[in-house]
């Protein structure tokens, strides 16, 4: 890709991959040609083969322009400058305008029949942030939804997100699109690609992906889940977040009416899951509370706030290459809506494995139990435990011989875990 652009009101070219920008005569050039687009002037960073030939690869497809934007993005390992071609600008289809004017009155009016407050269009106090509908939760807890039904950019969606989040509005974007940028770059959830008519009308909305829940378990060969890590079993604890008809036993799915109620009182909460393999990636979702404490409780609470600016500043990489002026369109990955299928639809997602169980979650508590047994009174357990001489061994709570360490095995016998259930343990 082209490592340079035109910057048309200085009338010089900008060097991406040179710390000086190719100016050291202009010392805020960085900033500036970092701007969001809608802060800046479109045409002011043009393609450079564009600007010496007049014409570009990009303009062939009928979709974008010569005018370019410039990123903070990772390749090969490092944080560089890389521009990129924006598409041409246009409006909503009547379609797309249509199913966006239904969602918010749909989501308005799911708010107001269970009681809380709604308002289409809202705008913050200071007119910087609008939201397609805010809705008022009984404690004030404020829900900016958004219904993105047109094409977006993912730095559009967090700088929108970022600004809602600093009025004290918690964003919630609804796509009926998998490949939207907008998911796991904010709080979103999907729904399916109904008409205008469905969604205005009392037909049921199902959230097809967005909305997770917390599954933990010990993989052990009688496991009924296989191990994540390896297909069989790997005697590790396994903390993954699943799409609800996954679960074991499966939970049932969730409306999108029900998540306008649910993410108001605090029902359902969002989360940010960073990867345990790589921290600069993560996930996002809407995930019940219960389901989000039992992950802090067993993981510790994490940063889930975005990388500030200045944080990906300290990681620019200027890797002092020769300026080349091609444009290499096609290479680029500047889109407003992800080409790869499927975003946001495995099954499971923000697997974390540690070494055991934390004592901790116990409900019965670990103690140091032994068994004294003989070999004739280990197959006498044995049998009476439907299990082999070698899987028994002791309650954790009382000591007597269960099956501990078979398929099916538990840590504690029935009398312990019926006492604990009944609130006695």
């Amino acid at each position: 890709m082209a490592n340079g652009v035109f910057h048309t009101g200085y009338r010089t070219v900008v060097e991406l991959s040179h710390a000086d920008l190719g100016n050291p005569q202009l010392p805020g050039l960085l900033d500036e040609i970092t701007q969001p687009i809608d802060k800046r002037d479109r045409e002011l960073l043009e393609c450079l083969e564009h600007h010496n030939e007049g014409v570009c690869q990009a303009e062939e497809d009928g979709e974008h322009i010569p005018w370019m934007a410039i990123q903070r993005r990772p390749v090969n390992g490092r944080i560089v400058l890389v521009a990129a071609h924006l598409p041409i600008r246009r409006t909503p289809t009547a379609e797309e305008s249509d199913k966006h004017k239904a969602m918010k009155e749909r989501i308005a009016r799911a708010a107001e029949r269970h009681g809380l407050a709604a308002e289409i269009e809202a705008r913050s106090s200071d007119g910087k942030v609008r939201s397609d509908v805010l809705v008022t939760g009984p404690e004030g807890k404020l829900i900016g939804w958004e219904a993105q039904y047109a094409p977006i950019s993912a730095s559009t969606v967090r700088r929108r997100s970022q600004a809602a989040v600093e009025q004290g509005i918690v964003p919630l974007w609804v796509t009926n699109s998998d490949r939207a940028a907008l998911i796991d770059r904010a709080p979103w959830a999907r729904v399916d690609d109904f008409t205008w008519k469905e969604i205005a009308s009392p037909l049921a909305m199902l959230v097809r992906a967005g909305v997770r829940h917390l599954q933990c378990w010990k993989c052990l060969p009688g496991s009924e889940r296989p191990c994540p890590d390896t297909g069989s079993s790997c005697g590790r604890f396994h903390a993954q977040w699943t799409l609800p008809v996954l679960c074991l036993p499966p939970k049932p799915p969730t409306e999108v009416d029900h998540l306008v109620v649910a993410s108001a009182d605090g029902e359902y909460l969002p989360m940010r899951i960073p990867s345990q393999r790589d921290p600069r990636s993560c996930s996002r979702m809407w995930v019940p509370a219960a389901d989000r404490e039992r992950w802090l409780e067993i993981f510790g609470p994490n940063d889930e706030k975005e990388p500030s600016r200045g944080e990906a500043e300290d990681e620019l990489t200027f890797t002092e290459q020769d300026l080349d002026p091609t444009c290499r369109y096609g290479d680029e990955t500047f889109v407003f809506n992800d080409p790869r299928p499927g975003r946001g639809d495995v099954g499971v997602t923000g697997l974390h494995t540690i070494d055991e169980v934390p004592p901790r979650l116990f409900v019965i508590p670990q103690v140091q139990q032994r068994l004294a047994l003989n070999e004739q009174q280990r197959h006498a357990a044995a049998e009476l435990q439907h299990c082999m001489p070698w899987e028994v061994g002791p309650c954790a709570g009382c000591g007597t011989p269960i099956n501990r360490y078979g398929a099916g095995g538990r840590h504690a016998c029935g009398s312990c875990r019926a006492r604990v259930s009944a609130g006695r343990g």
